[in-house]
């Protein structure tokens, strides 16, 4: 049985990480800690206790819920475009097909719904849910302001440009996240998400190639020949569409730093993750997050509040929609 990791709590760190926050994200000036104090007191708990049930039934929920506000916050901003339904949006992409969370969201939304109609917006939801997702699975607990409103566009167009593909080099992460005002540290702290969760195989099929017999053969020389061997095994040639690899294969359900550990060993599943190692300017970070959880629990925390406040909408912009799924016009 696996052994918890204590939870490291980023209290002591607020002070100057929301002066930071504030002074990169002058959208977010109008978010705040404790947000529905007044208007739904439990809103937070109603939100913590929903993702608890689920993933007291389902391991694969924490990560699925971190995913989900990757993909929220990267296109449009952190407004929840990415639950709205319907043809042409953002869940039409390829690229979030096989996103998964949305259940509990909707879940959530019903509840405070019930004892605070037309309040808590689905956008606060999604990042609040991944925030306790994090701690569920043994992360750090951390605190993040409230506020958000929900978004009214969401277009399958706009993902592509603004998603990280598995197969980018640190340039293009580089490019991608600065964009999103992340730097280079962060991109390298927010990789460690990829310390649970779990992959369909066409995320990594280019790391290998079919032979003359049917069989996959290792092209890609950065991975450690026996994990590439039991990555074939999981996902042969021609697997079904519905398989899928853990991203950590050591502990794989709990929020820890081995993501890091298994990049030195040259386990990473993607061929992002390896470039991390092999690129001299993040090396050296991926390195000391290998031998010191603490320190990469605190700089989650940093990176994680500037994730959640990429071009948030607050104040009168946006909606609070009454049904996550769809806009209320």
């Amino acid at each position: 049985m696996e052994k918890r990791p204590v939870p490291f709590s980023a209290t002591v760190l607020f002070t100057t990480v929301v002066v930071f926050f504030i002074a990169a994200f002058p959208s977010s000036a109008n978010l705040s800690f404790n947000f529905y104090a007044a208007s739904c007191p439990p809103a937070e708990f109603m939100v913590r206790n929903t993702v608890r049930s689920a993933s007291s039934v389902d391991p694969t929920v924490p990560g699925k819920l971190l995913r989900l506000l990757f993909h929220d916050c990267f296109v449009e901003g952190c407004d929840a475009s990415v639950l709205l339904q319907g043809n042409g949006t953002e869940r039409d992409d390829p690229a979030n097909t096989s996103l998964g969370g949305f259940s509990v969201i909707d879940s959530a939304k019903r509840v405070l719904e019930i004892f605070c109609p037309r309040t808590v917006s689905c956008a606060d939801i999604v990042a609040l849910a991944a925030r306790d997702a994090v701690e569920m699975a043994g992360g750090p607990a951390i605190q993040i302001p409230t506020g958000r409103r929900d978004g009214m566009v969401s277009a399958a167009s706009n993902v592509r440009p603004n998603i990280a593909d598995t197969i980018f080099s640190v340039d293009d992460m580089k490019k991608l996240f600065s964009s999103k005002g992340l730097s280079l540290d962060d991109l390298v702290t927010l990789s460690g998400a990829h310390t649970i969760g779990a992959a369909h195989c066409s995320a990594f099929n280019d790391r290998f190639q079919e032979n003359s017999n049917g069989n996959l053969t290792l092209i890609d020389t950065s991975l450690n020949s026996t994990y590439a061997g039991e990555l074939m095994k999981q996902c042969p040639a021609r697997a079904s569409p519905s398989v899928t690899v853990n991203n950590d294969p050591e502990t794989s359900f709990m929020f820890d730093n081995q993501y890091y550990r298994n990049l030195l060993a040259h386990k990473g599943l993607f061929q992002s993750d390896s470039v991390l190692l092999d690129d001299n300017r993040t090396q050296k970070q991926v390195v000391d997050f290998a031998n010191d959880q603490v320190g990469f629990f605190e700089s989650w925390g940093q990176s994680f509040l500037k994730l959640t406040s990429i071009d948030v909408k607050t104040g009168d912009e946006g909606e609070i929609r009454e049904s996550c799924s769809t806009t209320n016009e």
